[in-house]
């Protein structure tokens, strides 16, 4: 073919000047991979075969007065390189590579002409190796046709065959029925035509339907493509974005659509058998249905046209199976992991809800357990923001036993409305909201939204809410927001006053012990009809396993009045306040006979001036230093012992709301220094103070264990001070017999002895160790915190009782030494003994006797005579001094 010229009269009458570059130009000047080649549009053939040219001019240039890229970028949709050549570079050297061979030798002519040769023939070839890969799938197709086409006429064939047979059968029957053999023929020739262009239409409308989900989908992205330049989103997004919330709006669509798939397969695979066999629509559906429901029964077909079709519809069978099997092995896996994380509804009733999670849950299921046993075991519900599994696991490894009691843990945040409703909060009988191990504000202002949305809830609670804060100051706006549904246990004001307590009056935290927790005796508050009418004196010797210690007066709007006067009168719808081991175990019976109770005129020692030590810093130190100033003497020394600076100390005492100018009663002295470095205790007159309370410090409270191990090493490290520093007496009784009265320990018992050391415990298995060395009394603040969430939310009226306990004002729990009430030896009952404290209006609730060591409280048999020793001490509620 050879080159036409850009001035020739044939081409200059068309708008664009084109032709086909030789295969050796091309190779020459830009060379194309040997996998593509350059030909030209089939129309453009068509029509210079129509116009009979001889001359084909083609060419892949543009306009010249355009200036294009020589080189155009790869094109994916069109799978190959598109080059555009600058023609006018081209001709110029075409025009030079004519001249020059036209001005060549014959030898060079030669040279050129076989160059050219080779060249073509080389790229003739490789085109040859491209189509001949390429050619594979239009080969595959054109079989596949054929043996279609040959399956066609094989049934045509046998269908002649049986119009044959039918033929032969007809004319049997013609020596029976004369005359009506043509009528027959032409009928059976009629039906059988409309039978095959029956079938024939049914295979086509078949293929038609399977091609046109194809070209549905060819023509979105047909539309696509178009709209690819514009600002407008694309067909096949927003089809994509409809199907999308289809399918999260409806739950049910992917069943719907397989079921849909399903059928649309039976009835193409159906219509498509009856193009293909003999048999009927009905039976040919059925068929259908048997081939996608179980893919070996197409192994009976015949022929190939049945043959491709069962196999077809068996392969789509498969699809479809699988879809099915994933969807519903998704929705058992989805089913079991909502049961496994905890995301099903709980369906319970008058059950103890407990919102968090904290190192004191422990201590509190414990006591939830112990307080449900009597009723045959209750229902516990635990929601935190932890996988259920996790939660499950750390209960399981609790070391106490359930009693009949079930816990049921689930995920969730208690601040949402969705989940609080999971766990049924409307119908739950008492909500312990449990504050987190952290920072105190944002803990308890997570209480605080957490309050806000129970009182949220809809449908109303039944129970009343029990919120643990940890900041004094941050109560009364819960108060506020939860209105009469809440009570607040202050966790650092209860432990923080419990302590300075103990270091007044030693032993009185394992008689807490005792009363909060519900494995011992309790505080009960219930109306006995029997009793209106009768004066509190009288009251209090009613009954044999309990002790009054107060009454809910209706005269008062049903305020507790603990330890009232002995002449208060019990009214119609009054209720009694007793200490009892279980609410079902007591009841009032007939007075007993006493003795008159004889007044003993005792002088009480007066208050001394004490130096204490606060060994620690914690956030609510300034609370603790007001209660200090109420309780101790004029002109007691208050040393304050930590790491933080003098002058940021002053300031956050201030800040804190603490005036100076206010302390009434004590000094305060500030020293700077590490509590677990020997160095700088020893700075301190250690063996001078009264009191030494060592506290959890701010610092490390978040880790129970790592608090415990400072406290511990501070104890240990002052008493071997204190041991040193003061004079060893041998004379001095030792306790405990295990330990020698020349080792260090027995040193530290009798250094003990001269003053008063208590620790604050965060970890209950720390106490195994305190309580074995008897070096030390302790605080388990955790614990006794839990104990009381447990007590409020069992009864909420309980809460007044124990923040009047605790409070500067009012009763307290006393310790007071026997010869108050009795003289030495003297034979009393606990009813006489309990009748003399009255004199003094205080009620005795226990006693602990000088060789045992712990106390009992509401002791049994308050009949029985004994003789009592000065020694002894009686645990009492009396007003504060």
């Amino acid at each position: 073919m050879s080159f036409m010229d850009p001035d020739h009269p044939s081409s200059s009458s068309c708008n664009r000047d084109w032709f086909f570059p030789s295969p050796s130009f091309i190779h020459s000047t830009h060379p194309i991979p040997s996998s593509r080649t350059l030909k030209p549009p089939k129309k453009f053939y068509s029509s210079a075969r129509r116009s009979g040219s001889q001359k084909i001019s083609y060419s892949l240039e543009p306009p010249l007065s355009q200036k294009p890229n020589p080189i155009l970028p790869l094109d994916n949709r069109y799978g190959g390189i598109r080059r555009r050549i600058d023609f006018d570079r081209t001709r110029d050297k075409m025009q030079r590579s004519d001249d020059e061979t036209f001005n060549s030798t014959p030898t060079e002519k030669k040279n050129l002409l076989e160059e050219k040769t080779t060249r073509i023939v080389g790229r003739l070839k490789s085109c040859f190796r491209w189509n001949r890969r390429n050619l594979v799938f239009p080969v595959i197709i054109t079989i596949f046709f054929y043996l279609l086409r040959k399956n066609f006429i094989l049934q045509g064939q046998v269908k002649d065959l049986e119009e044959q047979i039918l033929i032969l059968k007809l004319r049997l029957q013609e020596c029976n029925l004369p005359g009506s053999v043509h009528n027959i023929n032409s009928n059976a020739e009629e039906s059988f035509i409309s039978t095959e262009s029956l079938r024939t239409s049914a295979l086509i409308f078949s293929l038609l339907l399977l091609s046109t989900p194809f070209l549905i989908f060819k023509y979105i992205d047909y539309v696509s493509k178009t709209r690819r330049s514009s600002k407008e989103v694309s067909l096949n997004k927003q089809l994509e974005y409809h199907v999308d919330v289809f399918l999260s709006v409806h739950p049910y669509t992917k069943p719907l659509a397989l079921l849909i798939a399903t059928l649309l397969l039976i009835f193409i695979g159906g219509v498509a058998l009856f193009g293909v066999t003999d048999d009927g629509l009905a039976d040919c559906l059925w068929l259908s249905w048997t081939y996608v429901a179980s893919s070996g029964n197409h192994a009976d077909s015949e022929g190939i046209g049945p043959r491709l079709v069962s196999v077809s519809i068996s392969f789509g069978g498969m699809l479809i199976f699988a879809m099915m099997l994933g969807l519903v092995s998704d929705a058992i896996s989805e089913k079991l992991d909502s049961l496994r994380k905890g995301k099903s509804e709980v369906v319970e009733s008058s059950h103890t809800l407990i919102l968090g999670w904290s190192e004191k849950l422990g201590t509190l299921l414990n006591q939830l357990v112990i307080a449900n046993e009597s009723l045959g075991g209750g229902t516990v519900v635990v929601m935190a923001e932890r996988d259920k599994e996790e939660m499950e696991l750390d209960i399981a490894k609790m070391e106490f036993d359930f009693r009949g009691t079930s816990v049921i843990c689930r995920s969730g945040n208690p601040c949402i409305l969705a989940d609080l409703k999971k766990v049924s909060v409307s119908k739950a009988r008492a909500i312990i909201v449990l504050a987190e191990d952290g920072n105190a504000d944002q803990s308890d202002a997570r209480a605080l939204r957490t309050v806000l949305s129970l009182t949220g809830v809809k449908e109303g609670l039944r129970g009343h809410i029990v919120v643990e804060l940890s900041d004094l100051d941050n109560e009364v706006l819960v108060k506020l927001v939860g209105g009469e549904l809440v009570e607040t246990v202050v966790a650092h004001d209860v432990i923080g006053r419990l302590m300075i307590q103990c270091a007044r009056q030693p032993g009185l935290a394992q008689i807490w012990e005792d009363i909060l927790g519900f494995e011992n005796c309790e505080f009960y508050i219930k109306r006995w009809p029997g009793l209106d009418g009768m004066c509190f004196e009288d009251v209090l010797i009613s009954f044999a396993d309990a002790i009054p210690c107060g009454v809910k007066s209706v005269a008062c709007g049903g305020k507790i009045i603990l330890n009232p006067d002995d002449s208060y009168v019990l009214q119609e719808g009054d209720e009694v306040l007793v200490i009892a081991e279980d609410d079902d175990t007591y009841a009032p019976t007939t007075l007993p006979m006493v003795k008159e109770a004889s007044l003993i005129e005792i002088i009480r020692p007066t208050k001394e001036p004490q130096k204490i030590l606060l060994c620690g810093w914690r956030r609510d130190i300034d609370d603790m230093i007001v209660v200090l100033d109420a309780f101790l003497a004029p002109e007691s020394e208050l040393w304050m012992f930590n790491e933080v600076p003098e002058n940021d100390r002053v300031k956050k005492l201030t800040d804190g709301g603490l005036d100076f100018d206010r302390l009434m009663n004590i000094t305060l002295v500030h020293r700077e220094g590490n509590a677990v470095i020997r160095r700088n205790l020893e700075s301190l007159p250690l063996e001078t103070f009264d009191s030494i309370l060592i506290l959890a410090d701010e610092s490390v409270e978040d880790s129970a264990i790592q608090a415990d191990s400072r406290s511990l090493a501070t104890l240990l490290l002052i008493r071997d001070i204190q041991a040193k520093r003061l004079p060893y007496s041998k004379e001095t009784p030792v306790h405990r017999e295990a330990f020698s009265k020349v080792s260090w320990m027995g040193e530290m018992q009798q250094a003990s002895d001269k003053s008063v050391i208590i620790s604050e415990i965060l970890d209950p298995r720390t106490k195994n160790l305190l309580s074995m060395s008897k070096i030390s009394d302790y605080v388990l603040s955790n614990e006794l915190v839990s104990m009381a969430l447990a007590m409020v939310a069992e009864d909420r009226q309980i809460n007044d009782v124990l923040e009047e306990l605790f409070a500067e004002e009012g009763n307290e729990m006393h310790i007071r030494q026997a010869n108050l009430y009795l003289h030495e030896e003297e034979e009393l009952n606990f009813f006489e003994v309990l009748l003399r404290a009255r004199q003094r209006k205080e009620i005795v609730i226990g006693y602990r006797l000088a060789n045992a060591e712990r106390a009992v409280i509401n002791p049994p048999n308050k009949s029985e005579r004994r003789n009592w020793s000065s020694k002894d001490a009686f645990v009492v509620i009396a007003e504060k001094e």
